[in-house]
């Protein structure tokens, strides 16, 4: 085997606009625009004590903006005109909608602001999209 350097890759950053239905393994730098709490329950009978929170965020770039969904201790890092880092995103449907979001192989980090302004009006979450099925005869 021919010897490789087995160093890290540098992450190929995309921009909200570029993000397409069931693709995943993105990294992108956005700002937050607004963060709502949309769900937040508590087991404490369970053997943690753990609150589970889920918040839908509008998150976008100089290209446009998505919805995405934080989840658990994702919550406190998505306030609002925070530039944060995603790594490893994935695009979820719900409703037939693109939303975006970080899974436990992704890492979501507050970087410093950054200068660019967010075009809020290409919100790529209200693109309704539709299953179609198609039969090769």
């Amino acid at each position: 085997m021919a010897e490789t350097k087995s160093g890290m890759r540098k992450p190929v950053f995309t921009k909200v606009d570029q993000l397409r239905p069931g693709t995943s393994g993105h990294n992108l730098t956005v700002k937050v625009v607004s963060s709502k709490l949309v769900l937040q329950k508590g087991r404490p009978d369970g053997p943690q004590l753990r609150q589970m929170q889920i918040a839908e965020c509008l998150v976008g770039d100089e290209t446009g903006t998505i919805v995405f969904t934080a989840r658990n201790n994702q919550v406190d890092l998505m306030k609002a005109d925070n530039t944060v880092i995603l790594r490893n995103a994935k695009i979820d449907m719900f409703k037939g909608s693109m939303r975006l979001a970080v899974d436990k192989w992704g890492r979501v980090e507050v970087t410093e602001a950054a200068n660019f302004k967010v075009k809020e009006d290409n919100n790529l979450s209200l693109v309704e999209y539709e299953l179609v099925n198609v039969v090769e005869e």
